[in-house]
Formats: C-alpha cells, sequence, structure tokens
C-alpha cells in the first residue's frame, strides 16, 4: 500500500516510514521545511510539502494514497487547546478524504484515561470532551463508512537513541540542578516503549487493523518514576531524592502522576512482542547523558 504519513520527520515518524518501507510499502510522508524534506528523502520516501495547518495539503496527500499514518502533533504544553484544536481539523479533513477500506492510523496516548489503574485498550476517556482522546474518538468514527481506522495510543514515554522527550527533559533537569528528583515517594509508574518497537505495532495496525481498534503501545506497564531517577541519577553522577511538583518545571504535572496502561489485548491481537531494551536499561546503556 502507499501510505500517507504525518509527522515522518518526527521522533516516531522516521522509525515507523523504516518499517512500513520494510514491510513493503510506500511511503509519502509530510514536510514543512527542506530540513524535514531531507530527512524524508534519505529514508526512502517520497516528499509531500505542507503542514498541519495546511488543510489542503493534508487532503490531497491523502487522496494520492491508499492509507494514512497520522503521527504530527504539536506538542507545545503550553497550548494545549492550540494543539488539540488543530489535530482535531487535520483528522476531520484526512477522515473525509480517505478511501474506504483504507487505513487509517492515528497517534493517541494512554496517559489520563483512568484514574487509579493501569489503562486498557477498552477505556475511551471523556469522548465527549475537547481532549485528544475525543479526537481519536472522531477518527475511530470513520470505520461507520468502512474506513479501517484505528489509534495507537502511546506510552507517555517512548524512548530509545536520539530521544528528545520527557526522559531528555528530566535529564536536563537533573543536569541543570544537580539532583535527579521524583515527585513525593516516586510510587508513580510511566508506561514505556522503545520506538523500535512503537514502530513494529504501526506497521502492523495498518495492515491488520479491523474498523474502529484501539492498540496499545505499552512494552513496560508501569515503570516507578523513583527507578526512572535512578538511573538518571547513575548516568549523571547526582543525587537522587524526592523533590515537589514545581521542582520539574511543566513537566512537574505529568512526572506526579501515576500513567500505568496494559497492553495485553493489543499483544493478544496482534502478535506483538516487545524486543528492544527497556526504559532503564536503555537509560543505563548511557546515550541519553552524551552529546547533549
Amino acid at each position: 500500500m502507499r501510505i500517507f504519513v504525518t509527522g515522518a520527520s518526527g521522533w516516531i515518524g522516521t522509525d515507523t516510514v523504516k518499517e512500513l518501507l520494510r514491510g513493503g510499502h510506500s511511503v509519502l510522508g509530510l514536510a514543512r521545511s527542506d530540513a524535514s524534506a531531507e530527512r524524508i528523502t534519505a529514508l526512502g520516501a517520497d516528499v509531500h510539502r505542507g503542514g498541519l495547518d495546511d488543510l489542503d495539503s493534508l487532503r490531497t496527500g491523502t487522496e494520492s494514497a491508499d492509507g494514512v499514518v497520522h503521527l504530527g502533533y504539536n506538542h507545545d504544553f503550553t497550548q494545549m487547546e492550540a494543539a488539540v484544536a488543530l489535530d482535531r481539523a487535520a483528522i476531520e479533513t484526512m477522515g473525509a478524504a480517505v478511501k474506504p477500506g483504507g487505513p487509517f492510523v492515528i497517534a493517541s496516548g494512554v496517559a489520563g484515561l483512568v484514574p487509579g489503574r493501569p489503562a486498557v485498550e477498552t477505556d475511551m476517556g471523556d469522548p465527549a470532551g475537547y481532549s485528544r482522546a475525543a479526537n481519536a474518538t472522531i477518527a475511530l468514527g470513520l470505520a461507520d463508512r468502512g474506513v479501517r481506522s484505528a489509534a495507537v495510543r502511546f506510552a507517555p514515554t517512548v524512548h530509545g537513541r536520539g530521544d528528545h522527550g520527557f526522559v531528555a527533559e528530566l535529564v536536563r533537569i537533573a543536569r541543570a540542578t544537580g539532583v535527579s528528583g521524583y515527585v513525593g515517594d516516586g510510587a508513580g509508574r510511566w508506561a514505556a516503549v522503545h520506538r523500535d518497537d512503537a514502530a513494529v505495532l504501526v506497521r502492523l495496525a495498518v495492515e491488520q487493523a479491523e474498523p474502529g481498534s484501539i492498540l496499545h503501545a505499552v512494552a513496560e506497564p508501569g515503570v516507578p518514576t523513583r527507578d526512572m531517577a535512578a538511573a538518571i541519577g547513575r548516568g549523571l553522577g547526582v543525587p537522587v531524592e524526592s523533590r515537589p511538583a514545581e521542582h520539574f518545571g511543566w513537566l512537574g504535572r505529568f512526572f506526579g502522576a501515576d500513567l500505568a496502561a496494559s497492553s495485553e489485548i493489543t499483544r493478544k491481537r496482534y502478535d506483538w512482542t516487545p524486543a528492544q531494551a527497556g526504559l532503564i536499561a536503555d537509560l543505563d546503556e548511557g546515550h541519553y547523558f552524551t552529546n547533549r
């Protein structure tokens, strides 16, 4: 199949493009800038110029492909409402243009779905709200016209060499403050997945997901934040201590939360077996602490 991929030059997107190509598919990657276009070309994919705010470009890209993988998202946490609105418009535009029977796979998250227990694939969050979970509900609704719509809900940390997300930010904070912190007693848990394993699951969703499917890209259901802090402390050679949420700036609201999730249903349904290093082992490899 020919797959139109938004976020094709991004952290998860680059691995997903490579995985789709290895699977025998062709890829048309959305690129806003020349630098993004060069990265996509270097991967062996074709380039479609435009951005998430260019709805005409999203429409024509979708129409020229057999299906869509929507990984692009504005991760500016100071403008969360604007990011959700941009994502919703993109989903609605591409959803209206995708071919019946074709895959329409979007990225979402497991964080905040349910309080007090690990999130599972049957949890829906608040479909009436104005959030990324609500946007996923819109995408899944495309099943009503025969689109093989699927939401791949990613763990809060998608880790690996070159990561510039939450874990890299925790490393930056620890380096800047001289202490690797955790919130409270550090018993809060974060689900985790290596980006290589996540990319494999996206490909499986493209190839196998039935209309209206939810998949969890979760390799580890819950890594205690205290263990994450300890690994960062080892890597930087700094003390490991409890710190108030404010110590972590904008990240504090997330790092102090319990964000555990299960992928049992996904593993059984898609025969998906994560094979890469877990989060603590990945941190202990040392690459998070060099060239930063």
